[in-house]
């Protein structure tokens, strides 16, 4: 390992154990508040709600829950940071006791399967002893680092590792054979270098474009990945949230717009073989030629999005029939078990090939855009 890496790794290593000391905490059922007292018996008496349970686990959240053992809870709480009525508030999130206390006049709002952080006063809880929003006050702009953002922060720390050390070792060992993670890595850089950027964009600019396909290629394979593990640091649903499939689609549409040559703008704005009557006094063509150029990148953001969130709710929905079985009868729960277990690992598997599948697919659409926009005019 090189005294260049060293020296970026180490503080950066020394910065999470800090703040993992720091905010590791075990919430127990004795730290409950008042409110989680007073209670009416009848709530954990209620039916299994799957929904609720499916959307819970995919969802983004202010803390990484770890585990429960009966009433024991293990999370660990994450920073929240909110900006409100010109004031800035910093505070970890186990101040909140998930959702049924307030600090400082903040508070964690349930809606359906989501909650957010919201200014209330403290007698503004509802009959299930949830916050609701004091609609008097705005609401605050939340910048927390949540589950997700911890998740990314992770996630980029393994690339950066991995990838150094991948440059390292080339660089020590030349020409000789690969080794290592060498051997791991090199048939997947060349995968996207022969059958992705070069064909999407030819020879003699594919070049220019590997960096930025390799490094949305391993991010979403690393992040999908990582969503299929149980166990912290897995877990977090970082690709099946929308607002990063966002991002990276809008990465995408300025990399376009910052390539395309001018053949590509004329192709836009003076689209050839097309009457002029659509292009000048009815601007029909270039409009429908701007809104594909949008949609586009809508269509990566929402495909990813989509097919990741819908295999983590059908691998929880089969988990689930355990629990709607049992509420009708203890026998048909141990009873449908087996069939439950058997199908939710099958699911599993094929979210293993979907993790490849979409990271290659959103890559090469990319690859493929970036291609038609960087291509020269054919004379």
């Amino acid at each position: 390992m090189s005294k260049k890496f060293k020296r970026v790794i180490i503080p950066i290593g020394i910065v999470l154990i800090l703040f993992l000391g720091n905010v590791f905490s075990a919430d127990s059922s004795k730290q409950q508040t008042e409110i989680e007292q007073q209670e009416d018996t009848s709530y954990n008496k209620k039916a299994f709600d799957p929904s609720k349970m499916i959307f819970h686990h995919i969802a983004d959240a202010h803390d990484w829950h770890v585990m429960d053992i009966g009433d024991f809870h293990f999370s660990i709480p994450l920073p929240i940071i909110l900006w409100h009525e010109g004031k800035l508030h910093v505070f970890m999130s186990n101040k909140l006791k998930h959702g049924h206390a307030l600090y400082k006049g903040f508070g964690l709002a349930t809606e359906a399967s989501t909650s957010k952080i919201v200014y209330a006063d403290i007698d503004q809880f509802n009959e299930n002893h949830q916050i609701i929003q004091d609609l008097k006050h705005a609401a605050p702009l939340d910048f927390s680092i949540t589950k997700n953002v911890v998740a990314i922060f992770v996630s980029s720390a393994i690339m950066l590792w991995v990838f150094i050390s991948v440059a390292n070792a080339y660089r020590k060992r030349g020409m000789v054979a690969p080794g290592g993670l060498q051997s791991f890595l090199e048939p997947v850089i060349l995968f996207v270098r022969d059958d992705i950027a070069k064909p999407s964009i030819g020879e003699k600019k594919y070049k220019y474009f590997m960096p930025f396909l390799l490094t949305i290629f391993f991010f979403i394979f690393l992040n999908n990945v990582m969503g299929l593990i149980p166990i912290f640091p897995g877990g977090a649903n970082v690709t099946g949230n929308i607002a990063v499939t966002l991002v990276l689609a809008a990465f995408t549409l300025i990399t376009i717009i910052l390539s395309a040559n001018k053949d590509y703008w004329k192709h836009i704005f003076n689209t050839p073989g097309v009457p002029w009557i659509l292009k000048i006094p009815i601007p029909l063509m270039p409009v429908i030629e701007l809104l594909g150029l949008i949609i586009k990148p809508i269509v990566l953001m929402i495909r990813l999005f989509a097919n990741i969130t819908a295999g983590h709710i059908i691998g929880l929905a089969f988990v689930s029939l355990i629990f709607i079985f049992g509420n009708t009868d203890t026998f048909l729960g141990f009873a449908i078990s087996p069939v439950s277990v058997v199908f939710s690992i099958f699911i599993k598997f094929i979210e293993l090939l979907v993790a490849f599948i979409q990271a290659y697919v959103f890559t090469l659409l990319s690859a493929l855009y970036i291609g038609l926009a960087v291509e020269e005019a054919h004379h």
